[in-house]
C-alpha cells in the first residue's frame, strides 16, 4: 500500500480481513511472514509511535455515557475547536450544532440517543482528531442503511483527497466501486 492510497481487503467471512486489519496497529502479532510500515516490520516500531499515526474505525462502536465531545476527546487534552474539526471532518457537525446544548450534548448508555450512522460518525470523528496519517476501518458501513453507508464513503472519500492511507476491510460492494481503486481479495488469510 502506497502512501495516500485508498486500499480495500476484501473476501467472505473467515477470509482474514479482520486479522490483518488488527496486525496493522499491532493488535496481534505476526505468527508467520512479516508486516512492513516504511519498508520497517511493526514489531520494530514503539507501540506508542505506530499508534500515534493511525486510526481505528470499526462496525462495533462504544460510546462513554457522556457528551458528544468527551467521546471524541476520550479524556484526551484537547481544545474546543480540534474536537469540532473533528467532528466536521466526520460530517457531523452540522447535527452537533442544531443540538441544544452542541457538544455538551449527552450520548445516552453506549450512544443511544445517537443513530447508528450518527455514532459511527462519531467513532469516525474520534479517529481522526489527531489527524493520523493512517486510516484502518474494519467494516465501517456493517449495519447501516444505505444513506448513512453512502455518508460514510464520502467522508472516507474526503480523507483519500487529502492524501490518508486507508486500509479498509470491507464485504460492502459500494467501497470496491466508489472508494478503493486498489482491492486485494483474500480468501483463508491468503492473498488470492
Amino acid at each position: 500500500v502506497q502512501p495516500g492510497e485508498t486500499v480495500a481487503l476484501v473476501g467472505s467471512s473467515g477470509a482474514g480481513k479482520s486479522t490483518l486489519i488488527q496486525l496493522l496497529p499491532r493488535f496481534l502479532n505476526p505468527t508467520a511472514g512479516e508486516v512492513l510500515i516504511d519498508q520497517v516490520p511493526v514489531q520494530d516500531w514503539t507501540l506508542s509511535s505506530l499508534r500515534s499515526q493511525m486510526a481505528m474505525v470499526s462496525q462495533d462502536v462504544i460510546m462513554l455515557n457522556d457528551t458528544l465531545a468527551a467521546n471524541v476527546s476520550l479524556g484526551r487534552a484537547m481544545s474546543r475547536e480540534a474536537v469540532r474539526e473533528a467532528l466536521r471532518a466526520a460530517h457531523l457537525l452540522d447535527f452537533v450544532d442544531s443540538l441544544p446544548q452542541g457538544m455538551d450534548s449527552p450520548v445516552g448508555h453506549n450512544g443511544s440517543q445517537l443513530s447508528g450512522g450518527e455514532q459511527q460518525r462519531l467513532a469516525i470523528a474520534r479517529a481522526v482528531v489527531n489527524r493520523p496519517t493512517v486510516l484502518v476501518a474494519d467494516e465501517p458501513t456493517a449495519n447501516l442503511d444505505s444513506e448513512s453507508a453512502s455518508e460514510i464513503l464520502n467522508i472516507f472519500t474526503d480523507f483519500h483527497r487529502v492524501g490518508v492511507t486507508i486500509v479498509v476491510a470491507t464485504h460492502d460492494q459500494a467501497w470496491v466501486e466508489r472508494c478503493a481503486p486498489n482491492v486485494l481479495r483474500l480468501d483463508h488469510g491468503r492473498l488470492i
